[in-house]
């Protein structure tokens, strides 16, 4: 085993573990059979969810004529539920029984795909009922998020929640590249409607190994009594930590800024002409660079808050100079190429900030810090989709992706010297003392 000699602590050289241990440790968490049951069934299920996904748009397409307006209606539906109900989400997460309050959510998501099968195999589908469907399993998956993020850290303890954390955005982002493709073949042989079956028995998946999980061996974490003022508790707790504040506002600008379907599809097509084949491409790119984001996170196994908090913000520092680069690239396949290295950059931040959230909050209000998180990072999809294609359309399809990485950068920057203000001697000290052999 060779050693870093970049990197002494006070004894000496530190040992790094070779990266074959690396790798093999990012993912012994999988030893643990209540989170290799769970996570067995999250596999089917985010598979079907994009599957669902892609079959859903394309149907809204037939049944509005092609009408991108129907689209972006169906899309906001979904979208809508977050900022109403993340917050109230973390108040139940923090109430209730977190393993059979998501084995209710999974099941009645299942039920929306399974009704939505049914009408459009029966020729019996409206736009009217995809739109009420699709604010439907908004308002669960608003539910579900907070709740979700509970029961990963019941399942597998605060110690071994970074590698729990990266897995799953590994899964998520494999199950984005595999799902559409899945689903574009299935259109393609049988139609929209055995898609939505497809999905409806992945949710079953995921009931299933939640039903196989051993409640005696989760972390379980005292449950909140109901009562007034709860919600006011969480928001409270986050504002009299100036840590969590940052990596909130430095979360909301990435969430809002970083909008990348939407300034994508206008780069592609308003500042190189490409067709859909060319944007196709330029999303699996994208799709790429986040799951590469996630493997390389995984390799990290555990490390400190005070290590984290360096993660989050030179990996948004560096999302935000890759997303002004891409303003800046003269043809498509540079700007593609670039696209792996900021996708790589922003789920590396995703995933640093989740895993702060979960490792330095008190288990009292886990759950409402969660939910505020959730509305913080995607609640600012409904406002930065708009304003990319306003800056587009007002400044060229370069302006989002100049004037986001440079408000990006400039917060980053921020952010980094309110984090060395108050933790300076700390953070040069875990640099010195290097990472972590275990």
């Amino acid at each position: 085993m060779g050693t870093d000699t970049s990197r002494c602590g006070r004894g000496g050289p530190i040992a790094r573990p070779p990266l074959l241990l690396r790798v093999v440790g990012g993912f012994d968490i999988l030893r643990q059979p209540n989170y290799r049951r769970f996570l067995t069934g999250q596999v089917f299920s985010l598979v079907g969810t994009w599957m669902q996904r892609i079959a859903q748009d394309w149907l809204v397409l037939d049944l509005s004529g092609q009408d991108p307006v129907a689209l972006g209606v169906a899309t906001g539906l979904q979208f809508l539920p977050v900022l109403l109900l993340s917050l109230w989400a973390g108040v139940l997460a923090d109430r209730l029984n977190v393993r059979r309050a998501l084995m209710v959510l999974q099941s009645l998501m299942g039920m929306c795909a399974l009704v939505l099968g049914v009408l459009e195999l029966t020729g019996s589908v409206r736009l009217g009922h995809v739109y009420l469907l699709c604010f439907a399993l908004g308002c669960l998956s608003a539910l579900d998020a907070p709740i979700f993020e509970s029961f990963v850290v019941e399942m597998v303890g605060k110690d071994d929640v970074s590698k729990a954390v990266a897995l799953n955005s590994t899964t998520f982002n494999v199950s984005r590249v595999v799902g559409p493709a899945l689903a574009g073949w299935a259109i393609g042989w049988w139609g929209t409607g055995p898609v939505f079956l497809c999905n409806t028995v992945s949710f079953a998946a995921v009931v299933a190994g939640l039903m196989a999980t051993d409640p005696s061996t989760l972390h379980r974490r005292p449950t909140a009594r109901r009562a007034r003022g709860q919600l006011g508790e969480g928001l409270h707790y986050t504002w009299h930590d100036p840590d969590l504040m940052l990596l909130m506002g430095l979360t909301l600008v990435v969430g809002t800024l970083a909008s990348f379907s939407t300034a994508v599809a206008t780069a592609a097509a308003k500042v190189f002409g490409a067709g859909a084949g060319s944007f196709g491409l330029l999303s699996t790119l994208l799709a790429l660079g986040m799951l590469a984001g996630s493997v390389i996170t995984s390799l990290r196994g555990k490390t400190s808050l005070e290590r984290l908090r360096m993660l989050l913000v030179r990996s948004a520092a560096l999302l935000g100079v890759l997303d002004l680069a891409l303003g800046l690239m003269p043809g498509i396949w540079l700007f593609g190429l670039l696209l792996v290295g900021t996708g790589t950059a922003a789920t590396v931040f995703v995933i640093a900030a989740h895993t702060t959230v979960q490792m330095s909050v008190s288990d009292e209000v886990r759950g409402r810090v969660t939910g505020l998180y959730m509305l913080v990072l995607l609640g600012g999809t409904p406002l930065g989709g708009p304003l990319t294609g306003w800056l587009a359309d007002t400044l060229g399809g370069r302006a989002p992706f100049v004037l986001g990485g440079a408000a990006i950068l400039l917060a980053a920057g921020i952010v980094a010297a309110a984090f060395h203000r108050r933790h300076g001697r700390t953070a040069a000290d875990a640099r010195t003392v290097g990472p972590s052999t275990t």
